[in-house]
């Protein structure tokens, strides 16, 4: 895949002098993939595509789209002259324009054939047509959504870049609109970087994802990657729940409260582990076993249950199968079925 987009060491600083908002921020994107910048409230994130967009100048860095330099300590492209599109948190459609007129409105260098096709052709592409002559508010939330992303893509930048695209949606329209958007941006081929904080829409819409704190992103890989081999404390834990053992480590496998468990990569000595919930099962305890703990809770979801299982005064979850008999009160033993992942202690 060739790279499209590459941000090296960026920089920004509000204000100049403060501390730095984003700080030496490095990352690829290849044409035509999905990369998502996820963190928490706070991290960065918007920053950073405010600097890719151009609507900011870095402190420090470089950033080059498609081979170009559009921002080093020398060069600043203007934002309109970067073939970037942008999709905002709320849409920014024009409330006197009907839906055709807003996916035209960046087309006005085309001859009106031209313009007429294009706009017909992007209207088709994301499932709109039919719907040409509504304004925005005879519109619903996921079709607005989806003329925007039509308006973006209808210039066809060589980039996009969405800012929370799905964050004014309920919660339904949301995962149904996300589903059909990535389906359009595949379809069309269109490289794009979207930031949210919600891990959930990273993990099922990128086909990559960077997970930022503090400026800095701490990891970046597929969501299987991000999730199943956090690389420290804050991904374990900001990408879903985890159990966490204090272990001491040898080799290939450590001792741990729940016992003796295999870890993802060689480790020696003391060691914080991460296992998710559907990565431990729980089975009877064994007559005068030293790893036995207590059900204390079981939340039955219809296709799974999730037990809270306290052990040596530290409680557990476990997600299994809808059939797992046990009850609250009820002695069971914690099974890993997956390795343990080994955190770094820094993200450095």
């Amino acid at each position: 895949m060739r790279e499209l987009l590459s941000v090296n060491d960026l920089t920004k600083r509000l204000p100049a002098t403060g501390p730095p908002v984003v700080s030496a921020l490095t990352f690829s994107v290849g044409e035509g993939e999905i990369f998502a910048l996820l963190g928490p409230s706070g991290c960065g994130k918007t920053t950073s595509l405010r600097l890719i967009a151009g609507f900011e100048r870095p402190n420090a860095g470089a950033i080059r789209i498609g081979g170009q330099c559009m921002a080093d300590a020398t060069t600043h492209v203007p934002a309109e002259k970067r073939g970037v599109g942008v999709v905002f948190q709320d849409f920014a459609l024009f409330p006197h324009l009907n839906a055709a007129e807003n996916v035209g409105f960046g087309l006005l260098s085309l001859s009106r054939a031209e313009r007429k096709r294009r706009i017909e052709e992007t209207i088709r592409l994301v499932g709109l047509a039919g719907f040409e002559e509504r304004k925005p508010h005879e519109l619903s939330g996921g079709q607005q959504q989806r003329v925007a992303i039509a308006r973006t893509l209808a210039p066809k930048p060589d980039l996009i870049l969405l800012d929370e695209p799905f964050s004014n949606l309920d919660a339904l329209l949301r995962q149904t609109t996300r589903q059909e958007i990535r389906d359009v941006l595949k379809e069309a081929g269109t490289t794009t970087v979207m930031v949210t904080h919600d891990q959930e829409e990273a993990l099922s819409f990128a086909d990559r994802v960077g997970v930022m704190r503090n400026g800095r992103i701490e990891q970046i890989g597929t969501p299987e990657e991000v999730y199943y081999r956090p690389r420290t404390l804050f991904v374990a834990q900001f990408l879903g729940r985890t159990n966490l053992l204090l272990s001491d480590a040898d080799g290939m496998e450590a001792d741990t409260p729940v016992g003796r468990v295999a870890l993802n990569r060689k480790a020696q000595g003391p060691v914080l582990l991460s296992l998710r919930p559907e990565h431990l099962t729980l089975k009877e305890a064994t007559p005068g076993g030293t790893c036995a703990g207590s059900v204390l809770a079981r939340a039955f979801k219809g296709h799974d249950i999730t037990f809270t299982v306290l052990l040596d005064g530290s409680e557990y979850l476990v997600h299994t199968h809808n059939g797992m008999p046990f009850q609250p009160g009820d002695s069971v033993e914690l099974e890993p079925i997956e390795p343990a992942v080994v955190l770094e202690t820094s993200a450095g």
